[in-house]
């Protein structure tokens, strides 16, 4: 890691470790401007460095932040492989061809109109983490990417969000979360009375 973090930015980090250690998602909110992109990719850090854990990871971001993130990335961990997954219908096709499907990646970062558009290839990888960027956007459960990001299979999920979270936006992000969760938890209880039987 090429820098050092403010004392608020490392507690942020390590209340994301305590999730992932609990097995938990998590919302990061926080006003803009506090480092929330620089506590997430010290958190991808920690959990390639200290954990093992290289991969693969899905950033899901506005348009307007894909080239922020990977400026990030190369400035604070630049030994994490960061593929941005943009551009037009021909360009990403050759991405898909030669770095999506040969997973040489561990972190793509791609704007919700392209995770909508190449839905097909996305949904076919286990991802460690999906973390979405100013996830108050996907508050509408009907949306098209909230349906899209419901299909995909995560660990876990982390959602970012420097806007103010107001009781019903809370209520919004937690029942998506229930419904992974809930989901997760029949194909662990399944799984584990598979077992059993005798």
């Amino acid at each position: 890691v090429h820098g050092q973090l403010r004392p608020y930015q490392i507690q942020g980090l390590n209340w994301l470790i305590s999730l992932h250690e609990n097995n938990l998602s998590g919302i990061l909110a926080d006003e803009m401007g506090l480092g929330k992109t620089l506590q997430t990719i010290s958190f991808l850090g920690y959990l390639r460095f200290i954990r093992g854990i290289n991969g693969p990871h899905l950033v899901i971001t506005p348009k307007s932040t894909l080239d922020n993130w990977q400026r990030e990335f190369n400035r604070w961990i630049p030994d994490i492989k960061v593929l941005v997954l943009q551009g037009d219908k021909d360009e990403r096709a050759e991405l898909i061809k030669n770095k999506v499907m040969t997973c040489d990646f561990d972190v793509i970062v791609s704007s919700y109109e392209i995770v909508i558009r190449e839905k097909a290839t996305l949904k076919k990888f286990d991802w460690q983490y999906i973390i979405i960027d100013e996830a108050h956007r996907i508050k509408n459960e009907e949306s098209l990417l909230s349906q899209i990001i419901r299909m995909f299979h995560s660990r876990n999920r982390l959602l970012i969000t420097g806007t103010p979270l107001q009781n019903n936006l809370m209520n919004h992000l937690m029942n998506g979360f229930r419904k992974i969760a809930t989901t997760r938890m029949e194909e662990r209880t399944k799984s584990f009375l598979s077992y059993i039987r005798f």
